[in-house]
Formats: C-alpha cells, sequence, structure tokens
C-alpha cells in the first residue's frame, strides 16, 4: 500500500491508499435499539444481526480512498485532526458536498460552495479564506462520504481506570492504541 503524506497548511490530509477491494471484516453486532440522544429510553440487551462495516461503510471499493486528516480546519464541521475519512471519487461533487481538492500540489479538505462557477472551497474555520477555483483548475479530487471520528480522551498518568464490566481494563500510561495525535 502507498502513502502519500502532506503537510499543514493546507496539505492537511495522508493519502492511506486504495481499499482492498477483496477486503472483508467480520459482522459487528448491531444492537436491536437505537440509542437515544435526547432523554433516555429503556435499552434491550438483544443483538439483532450483524454489521460487516466494509459493506456498510464502503459501497463501492473500486474507486474508495481512505484519508487521515491533519490539521483543524474543518474542526467545526465535526472533522478532526487524526480523523478517518472514507472518500469515494466515483461520486460527482456538488456545492454542499465535503471535498478533497488538490489545490497548489497538495490536498485540502473543504465544503464545496456556489450556484455556479466560480466554484469556492470554504473551511470551517471563519479564519481561513475560500479558494476560487478558477475553470482551469480540475481540482475536486474526490467526495468524502463518511468520517471517522475518534471519541476516546487521552489518557494521563493519574486518570483512573474504569471498568467496563466483562472487559480487561487499559492499564494507565498512554493513549489507547490508535488514538490519534492531538
Amino acid at each position: 500500500m502507498q502513502h502519500l503524506r502532506q503537510g499543514a497548511p493546507g496539505g492537511e490530509l495522508t493519502w492511506l491508499g486504495p481499499i482492498d477491494s477483496a477486503a472483508t471484516g467480520s459482522g459487528l453486532p448491531l444492537a436491536m435499539e437505537a440509542v437515544a440522544a435526547g432523554f433516555p429510553s429503556p435499552a434491550d440487551d438483544y443483538v439483532e444481526a450483524s454489521i460487516d462495516l466494509n459493506t456498510a461503510l464502503i459501497p463501492r471499493p473500486t474507486s474508495t480512498f481512505l484519508m487521515r486528516v491533519e490539521g483543524d480546519a474543518m474542526r467545526s464541521a465535526g472533522i478532526h485532526h487524526g480523523d478517518l475519512l472514507v472518500i469515494d471519487r466515483s461520486v460527482s461533487a456538488r456545492p454542499g458536498c465535503t471535498v478533497v481538492a488538490v489545490h497548489e500540489g497538495r490536498f485540502v479538505l473543504r465544503h464545496l460552495r456556489g450556484d455556479r462557477p466560480p466554484w469556492h472551497l470554504v473551511a470551517s474555520d471563519p479564519t481561513i479564506a475560500p479558494i476560487v477555483l478558477q475553470d482551469s483548475e480540475p481540482v475536486i479530487w474526490g467526495v468524502v462520504i463518511h468520517a471517522v471520528h475518534h471519541l476516546l480522551p487521552r489518557r494521563r498518568q493519574h486518570d483512573a481506570i474504569i471498568r467496563n464490566p466483562g472487559t480487561a481494563a487499559t492499564p494507565p500510561g498512554e493513549p489507547w492504541e490508535g488514538t490519534p495525535p492531538r
């Protein structure tokens, strides 16, 4: 697998390569109950089925790539440094999409805006100036279809170990494996 690393500013993405079309994940349990984001509802300890995240998140493996975000230009849109993006190059970009574009030879992550040309690439950080796309620039590399956002906080030496019944505790010290750098 090839890797392409772009540095900040503007080049905020690390290319992790294409999705292996032969890759299949094992199914993960899918709970029958949805989780309430408002007020709590009674939960059932019942697993409805299993879900394969490769199938759920990657509908077209031959045109899908993964990239890791570097920088905070899209933080207000809920896309943070270290998040993993699922990018589909077969999806047509349209205004409102979050896209990966090539600008001045670097990958940038922005919202595509405008009703007609010239289009604009807009960061969610209002202090970053929009990029105006000229007609001669074929800059849209792919459309972001999913962002995988890591929610575990970084661990500190003094953090207590909180045990989840039925699981092994993570020892104190460094962040959990896979935690993106902040």
